[in-house]
């Protein structure tokens, strides 16, 4: 299953209370006061772990919590510091403020994490309110509330190369020959409703990561067919392998579909027709296939495979 978008609760730890004690032993008969302080709360972290594709581990469990700190005890005991709750998360995925909707933290890389909800500090024990005109003080600190944070996950599939084109092109088939991804394949548009990844490997030490992208349509920019939920994951791709039909089944022109495709890609965002780009003709069995690469290649003035 995958999953690009969650809603998540986070609530960090409160920290544990600080201890009010006083030291007993044989022969001191007022001993002075020795309470330890409390622990600290655990905090919720969000972090980015390369073995994650999607969100789907994070579906359906919607609230989190860190382990709150223990109370201080005698003989200057610090209480235990929380557990922090770790959530991991595909690097690629944007953490999001709800109310505002602006972006807190881009876990772009492996690893890279952001502290959503800071745990609790912990109380202080009577110990640390000695002063010169109190020597027994019988005060101490309730330990801190953890902070309290929702937070919107929102993922853009990275990858080195995404395959781009209308419905039906050939996509999913091209990602499952040059890779060992396994993506529904079937003679009919919009077969693939999410991205598919595959790592492509060439030789023994170098590889690359491809990523299907579901067929893009007139009006995908405008949301159109689902066109936000797609385009929003060409945007972290480097390179764009974009595949034409040489006879498309809607009978429309293969050099009209490759532009479409490309000004859909420049109302969404412009920087994307910057993007260095392969154009391919895919079908290659069919027998206009030849002639609509000589076409286009014609027209764009620049190698189409």
């Amino acid at each position: 299953m995958f999953v690009d978008r969650v809603r998540i609760s986070c609530h960090a730890g409160h920290g544990g209370d600080g201890a009010c004690s006083f030291r007993r032993e044989a022969h001191v008969p007022r001993g002075g006061p020795d309470g330890g302080d409390g622990g600290d709360g655990g905090s919720v972290i969000i972090r980015a772990e390369h073995n994650l594709g999607s969100l789907a581990n994070l579906a359906g469990h919607h609230f989190w919590k860190a382990e709150p700190g223990t109370a201080g005890g005698g003989t200057l005991c610090t209480g235990k510091s929380g557990e922090d709750m770790i959530i991991l998360v595909p690097p690629g995925t944007l953490v999001k403020d709800i109310e505002h909707g602006n972006v807190i933290k881009d876990l772009a890389e492996d690893g890279d994490q952001i502290v959503i909800a800071q745990g609790g500090k912990g109380g202080n024990g009577n110990r640390r309110f000695v002063s010169s005109t109190n020597r027994t003080p019988r005060e101490f600190e309730h330990g801190k509330p953890g902070e309290v944070r929702e937070v919107f996950l929102e993922l853009k599939v990275i990858a080195d190369v995404g395959i781009i084109g209308k419905p039906n092109a050939g996509k999913s088939t091209l990602l499952s020959r040059m890779s060992r991804a396994t993506p529904e394949i079937a003679p009919y548009p919009f077969t693939t409703k999410f991205p598919n990844l595959g790592v492509v490997r060439v030789g023994y030490d170098h590889q690359f990561v491809m990523a299907d992208i579901p067929g893009l349509i007139e009006g995908a920019h405008a949301g159109i067919g689902l066109g936000h939920e797609f385009l929003k994951h060409v945007q972290r791709t480097k390179l764009f392998v974009h595949l034409i039909e040489p006879d498309p089944d809607d009978q429309t022109n293969p050099i009209d579909d490759y532009h479409k495709i490309r000004e859909e890609l420049r109302l969404y965002d412009a920087t994307l027709v910057d993007r260095p780009e392969i154009v391919c003709i895919s079908k290659s069995e069919l027998p206009d296939s030849e002639a609509a690469a000589e076409l286009l290649e014609e027209s764009l003035g620049r190698p189409v495979m």
